[in-house]
């Protein structure tokens, strides 16, 4: 993650809005190309991460929920004894780190994933010039998987959510790293560092569907 990458994101909703029937031509011009493998329906960067919008045209839309994912893990499972779904499982994350920029680590510790989210931490605070105004840890009631941060900032109109996220497609079990770019009416006003319960409700609203 880049700070070039998250001024792009970031940019998205204030562009111009594109229709149906020019969409494919600017996905081009910018270098990007869609993506319905790896994660469905979603659009894969120029900086080589993969890009989920709601409506899926992302392109001036202020009303819409955008999330970069820079980062996949692959947790064990305490329930699967047998890792039933290693066979199946395995090749798919061998196709991600086969994908420009991307590189794969097994097995991968939380202290990795937490030096990602913290290299890609510096590069949202460097794109915003701030640095993040809350930072807890998550739970099981935000995601499943393992234990990592989120860091959250905001702009006047959306909020900027750095952390791992659920995937709500193929894999199950996979725990995306991922920033999402959500308008603020997507929750209340944030809620102090020490109401736990209340971050992770806030949390939630904006980094899911």
């Amino acid at each position: 993650m880049t700070a070039a990458a998250v001024a792009e994101l970031v940019a998205l909703p204030a562009e111009p809005q594109v229709s149906d029937d020019v969409v494919e031509a600017v996905v081009e011009q910018r270098g990007w190309s869609w993506e319905h493998e790896l994660v469905c329906d979603s659009l894969r960067t120029g900086h080589g991460h993969v890009l989920c919008t709601e409506g899926y045209i992302p392109f001036g839309r202020p009303d819409a929920r955008h999330f970069l994912v820079f980062g996949e893990v692959d947790p064990d499972d305490p329930d699967d004894e047998s890792m039933a779904n290693e066979p199946w499982l395995s090749p798919l994350m061998d196709d991600w780190q086969r994908q420009p920029g991307w590189s794969g680590r097994r097995p991968g510790t939380v202290q990795d994933c937490e030096n990602v989210l913290t290299q890609a931490a510096q590069a949202v605070t460097e794109c915003l010039g701030a640095a993040p105004e809350r930072t807890v840890v998550s739970s099981a009631a935000v995601v499943t998987g393992p234990a990592l941060t989120h860091r959250v900032w905001r702009t006047p109109t959306h909020a900027l959510v750095l952390g791992p996220a659920a995937d709500n497609g193929p894999y199950g079990y996979l725990t995306h790293l991922q920033l999402s770019y959500t308008p603020l009416h997507c929750g209340p006003e944030l809620p102090p560092q020490e109401d736990e319960d209340g971050l992770a409700g806030w949390i939630t609203a904006h980094v899911d569907w």
